[in-house]
């Protein structure tokens, strides 16, 4: 047997036999309810990783609401770790995390002091975000002080033996954000975490509205990753799409089907999956199993295929990926320093986000065959936008949100 490394073990045991690690996003409040689930994700006909994922009181710090619901008993969103505290914790883990099963935690949370307190004391060292990410999505946190507190997290997982943090700045907003801000997030959020003592990383994509711009993005995401990340042990992770879901079943398991080949073919080695009732209600422990099952035997299917892999055209995604992270890199020695900074002047800027330190001066547009590129590019450090630059009207908006809704669901488009 390799030798544990953790998280970073697994996913090479993982690479080694050709495998795709499949994950849900799975969290209940009641920690009877969340031990059958980490046991059912362990017994699925599938590799994966058992995740934990928080309600949204404990993401915010109101953890007098989480204490006070579960008091009432009032089931809640996810998995109140703090409220619950480490001894339960650490019952719901017993014989079920291991070496062949690991556990993440997902959370959501720009200040996640508590719940990465509560983390390592319950044993846990795996867990996902970014000062970035967790922050200007969700809330109006000041980045500034995202970026300090998300330091201190960083370093206090970084003391525990086989610390893994996963960045989630390739998903930020989870829809119409170009590729290349996705990517260069991605990458900078890994180079904040290899910073301050993280030594195994995941880098995120999520999956946008484009196969052929998708399977670029995530060559130039390994690329760009072994040309920044050296002497880090990191892996990429692809998100199905995190945008509005198709409604029918059918639609919603082609979608996610089409998700487990880009990441064969894309060359990600770990995909979250979402399942067909997606836009209706909140999954059963049996239907995330159903859709574990399902992305593993559509990977596998896809591995098994006697086809070369197709070409992976250079539209310059590279180029503009590079682009972003060296301006930002040039600001500061300390990347959380930098990325503050590179907000400020604009050169991050991610379009449709309503944070306060989000300039909002760039914008996006699917084009004709449904890749997303640049409509405004602000003050990005950003070669010359190419093709058609025309903003997005609030109808063109929302047809851009449903585009793969649509799609998957057969939609006629309505001239």
């Amino acid at each position: 047997m390799s030798e544990d490394r953790g998280f970073s073990g697994f996913i090479s045991r993982a690479r080694e036999r050709g495998k795709l690690v499949v994950q849900p996003r799975m969290g209940f409040s009641s920690p009877v309810e969340m031990a059958r689930g980490l046991a059912a994700v362990r017994a699925a006909r599938a590799l994966t990783v058992g995740t934990i994922t928080l309600d949204s009181y404990t993401r915010t710090g109101q953890l007098d609401e989480a204490r006070r619901a579960l008091a009432d008993g009032i089931q809640l969103n996810g998995y109140p770790i703090v409220t619950h505290g480490p001894k339960v914790t650490r019952e719901i883990l017993g014989g079920v995390v291991s070496q062949a099963f690991p556990v993440q935690v997902r959370h959501g949370s720009s200040l996640p002091g508590d719940i990465f307190n509560a983390i390592v004391d319950s044993g846990l060292v795996t867990t996902e975000g970014g000062p970035v990410s967790y922050c200007l999505p969700y809330n109006r946190t000041p980045l500034r002080l995202a970026v300090q507190e998300w330091r201190r997290c960083t370093e206090l997982l970084a003391e525990r033996k086989h610390a893994h943090l996963e960045t989630f700045g390739g998903c930020m907003l989870g829809q119409l954000c170009p590729p290349s801000m996705l990517i260069a997030l991605s990458v900078l959020e890994g180079m904040f975490f290899a910073q301050h003592g993280i030594s195994s990383i995941s880098l995120s994509y999520a999956q946008q509205t484009s196969a052929e711009q998708d399977r670029e993005a995530l060559a130039v995401l390994n690329r760009v990753a072994s040309e920044l990340l050296p002497g880090v042990e990191w892996h990429v992770v692809l998100y199905t799409y995190m945008g509005v879901f198709p409604a029918t079943r059918a639609g919603a398991l082609d979608l996610l089907g089409d998700a487990a080949m880009l990441a064969v073919r894309g060359g990600a080695e770990r995909l979250i999956v979402k399942t067909p009732v997606e836009t209706h209600r909140i999954p059963t422990i049996e239907e995330n199993v159903e859709a574990l099952e399902f992305a593993a035997a559509a990977a596998e299917h896809e591995r098994l295929r006697d086809e070369p892999p197709a070409n992976v055209v250079d539209t310059g995604l590279y180029d503009e990926v590079r682009a972003l992270v060296e301006r930002v890199l040039e600001l500061d020695n300390m990347i959380g320093s930098a990325l503050v900074r590179a907000f400020e002047a604009g050169y991050l800027d991610v379009p449709y986000c309503l944070h306060p330190d989000n300039r909002g001066a760039t914008s996006s547009h699917l084009d004709s065959e449904g890749k997303l590129g640049w409509a405004r590019t602000g003050s990005l450090p950003l070669p010359a936008v190419r093709g058609p630059a025309a903003e997005l009207t609030s109808s063109d908006l929302l047809a851009a949100l449903s585009y793969v809704a649509r799609s998957y669901d057969r939609v006629p488009v309505m001239e």
